[in-house]
């Protein structure tokens, strides 16, 4: 979509619903907090974020100061048509590069801000075509130079070949005789 955001905000059914934590996980693959198990293609994943959570307390430029730091931000409005809880608001965060907002979200999801607990998730719907082509295109870039960067690796088992050095072992002039018993 684009355009004005603010008239056009619409809530995705299924899968900005923020996740039950996982308590079924092995001891051995849980971390420091419990979190939820969801997995994102590049599909999902947008230089778009919706934050839902914030209280309405009229806190746009110190929620917009939780994301500089992060990035190069595009655009940072208010969604006042953007379905949420009572008594507070969503916005709409735009980074330049998706890095910036994988990093963003990771770190900014379930952080307690000013009473709230935000809720940051990608909004893949806000794209434009162009912007689609342009994450899927460097997506490739980037496998392509990892897959390069793994072939070159000198501790790749695929490309590490072992070869014996030759025999550096002078030969001996007599070489020892077996003994005979007599």
């Amino acid at each position: 979509m684009s355009g004005n955001l603010e008239s056009t905000s619409v809530a995705m059914p299924e899968h900005h619903i923020q996740e039950e934590l996982c308590h079924t996980r092995p001891t051995y693959r849980k971390g420091r907090k419990e979190t939820a198990v969801k997995v994102y293609t590049i599909n999902d994943e947008s230089v778009h974020l919706i934050v839902c959570g914030t209280p309405s307390l009229d806190l746009f430029r110190q929620l917009k100061g939780k994301f500089l730091p992060y990035g190069e931000i595009k655009q940072f409005v208010k969604l006042p048509d953007y379905p949420s809880e009572q008594f507070t608001e969503t916005f709409h965060v735009h980074y330049q590069r998706i890095q910036s907002a994988r990093v963003a979200k990771r770190f900014l999801d379930g952080h307690n801000f000013y009473g709230g607990l935000l809720h940051v998730f990608y909004a893949p719907e806000y794209e434009t075509l162009a912007e689609t082509r342009q994450k899927l295109a460097q997506r490739l870039k980037d496998v392509t130079v990892r897959i390069k960067r793994h072939k070159e690796d000198p501790t790749n088992p695929e490309i590490e070949t072992f070869e014996p050095e030759p025999n550096t072992q002078r030969k001996k002039k007599r070489p020892a005789l077996p003994q005979v018993k007599r």
